[in-house]
């Protein structure tokens, strides 16, 4: 996209290059440290699954089981007992759900379980491929079908089965993806819960069954319109990396997946998210799953206007530790929104300078653009009005996920015709004005291009005050979304384990080698 807003090369490599001097100290933390999320994913990719009786997933009671060990890392004793017992991965898990314990049996010769975890990431590695590939296929197949940007709704149901009546009904009427809702405080839970399920709580379970069922709707539906319909969920919480196994078992295509959106707002450690985000950044890296951050979610608690420069930041952070896990940018739909308040004079020109600034800073990356909420009321003649300046102003700056402002989002799960009138709005807004931005120029000195620049000045200094603070004690000091976190405090903190020497995650060492190479 050409360069309309005047801004200086300089200034934002120096933004990039405190980002990295920022992350750096974080990223020596996050080699340095496992998590018991990091571990049950690790034995997900192995094979670990099911429950027991009292629904406590496998991969927890090996874990537990192995709590006073997690820092020589919890494959070895998996892999062993499989070996040992002579069991074959199913028989194994059914075994530990009946009661085994993998820390109680004695280790076999080290080699051959090395040999042993090759075969079982090989299992792993030969599905996923095969997934991107049939992606990747289907998308260009039906490339002419898709619509520009990528038009993005939800589904809220609770019940996975009518999720998918739902999510048909809205593929149909098209969409391009369709993001089922996470159930409330699921994000809260220390395990992943089991099987289908349907009594969410403004939202669904995030399962791998309910991933599995909702992704072979949307096959159906994409085959029957000539449209892949792309499937989104939640890659976050305390479960992050297990989330984003099940997802590139199952194949969806989208996750929400930020660097400190759970520290922020839900309240889990710091330093177990930072630890949990990358290596579920780099199972998503090796699945080719786009991760869409969560920026806009600072406007909730920030004036959009004042606090602009606070996106801005967080994007040059969420983008570097996704760089750090071997995430090309391509993959990268970094957030933001359209949510400065209506009655500012110029609102719409600010909105235009903030959306327009961030494709010229990330001109690689799929930007994830979020409709107009805070100002929404019951007045639908006014949310009509603002959804369409967002409608506008997504296709005049070329963002590339646009998540639809929908009227009855906000009270409960949008009713079929308004998911309708929705992209019906969409559409004719940006067939109208297809090319209009390719006929027009910013006054180099005018309200677009001075606020462009603002934000970015404003951005560049609180980057320098938090290198200078270090990202953990800024976030102690609430300089993200005007909300203070402690380091040592907030939910998960005692799932943290610092590596021993004799630490070993084939999983990880496997990710490692592929995404350098790749």
């Amino acid at each position: 996209m050409k360069n309309k807003l005047n801004l200086s090369k300089e200034k934002i490599d120096l933004a990039r290059l405190l980002a990295k001097e920022i992350t750096t100290p974080v990223q020596k933390f996050i080699d340095e440290h496992t998590t018991d999320t990091v571990e049950r994913a690790a034995l997900r990719v192995l094979g670990a699954d099911g429950t027991n009786e009292n629904g406590i997933p496998v991969p927890n009671l090996i874990v537990k089981s192995l709590r006073n060990l997690l820092s020589t890392g919890t494959c070895r004793y998996y892999i062993n007992a499989k070996l040992k017992k002579g069991f074959t991965i199913p028989e194994l898990n059914n075994a530990i759900s009946n009661g085994l314990d993998v820390s109680n049996i004695e280790l076999i010769d080290g080699e051959k379980i090395r040999d042993e975890a090759d075969k079982l990431i090989n299992n792993f590695s030969q599905l996923i491929r095969k997934n991107v590939n049939y992606r990747n296929h289907k998308i260009s197949e039906f490339s002419k079908n898709e619509n520009n940007p990528m038009l993005y709704l939800i589904v809220a149901t609770g019940n996975i089965f009518e999720d998918v009546k739902q999510a048909t009904a809205a593929a149909e009427q098209g969409a391009d993806i369709i993001a089922v809702i996470r159930t409330t405080a699921q994000s809260l839970l220390d395990y992943v819960p089991f099987g289908a399920t349907t009594d969410g709580f403004c939202g669904t379970y995030a399962t791998q069954e309910n991933f599995r069922i909702m992704r072979s709707a949307l096959d159906n539906v994409s085959e029957n319109m000539n449209h892949y319909i792309r499937l989104v969920n939640y890659c976050s919480g305390l479960c992050m990396p297990e989330i984003a196994v099940m997802g590139a078992v199952e194949r969806l295509d989208m996750m929400l997946n930020d660097s400190m959106y759970g520290i922020l707002f839900r309240d889990i450690n710091m330093c177990r998210t930072f630890v949990d985000q990358h290596f579920s950044r780099m199972i998503n890296a090796f699945a080719e799953i786009v991760i869409n951050t969560g920026e806009d979610n600072y406007l909730t608690t920030c004036d959009a206007y004042e606090k602009a420069y606070t996106v801005l930041a967080s994007q040059l952070i969420n983008a570097r530790f996704a760089k750090n896990a071997h995430l090309p940018e391509r993959l990268v739909g970094l957030g933001h929104a359209f949510d400065i308040d209506p009655t500012i004079k110029n609102s719409f020109l600010l909105e235009l300078a903030q959306a327009q600034m961030a494709r010229e800073i990330f001109p690689e990356y799929p930007l994830k653009y979020m409709p107009p909420t805070k100002f929404i009321t019951g007045n639908i003649f006014k949310s009509y009005a603002l959804n369409t300046m967002f409608n506008f102003t997504a296709k005049a700056t070329n963002q590339s996920i646009h998540l639809l402002g929908i009227l009855t989002e906000a009270i409960h799960t949008p009713h079929i015709q308004d998911r309708f009138l929705a992209i019906d709005n969409a559409k004719y807004v940006m067939n109208s004005m297809a090319d209009f931005f390719d006929e027009i120029e910013f006054k180099k000195d005018g309200i677009i291009v001075n606020r462009a620049n603002e934000v970015l000045d404003n951005a560049i200094e609180l980057l320098k005050k938090v290198k200078n603070t270090g990202l953990f004690y800024s976030i102690e000091k609430g300089l993200f979304a005007d909300i203070k976190r402690k380091k040592n405090g907030g939910k998960g903190f005692d799932g943290i384990e610092k590596k021993g020497k004799d630490y070993w995650n084939p999983v990880e060492d496997f990710l490692k080698k592929e995404l350098s190479e790749s």
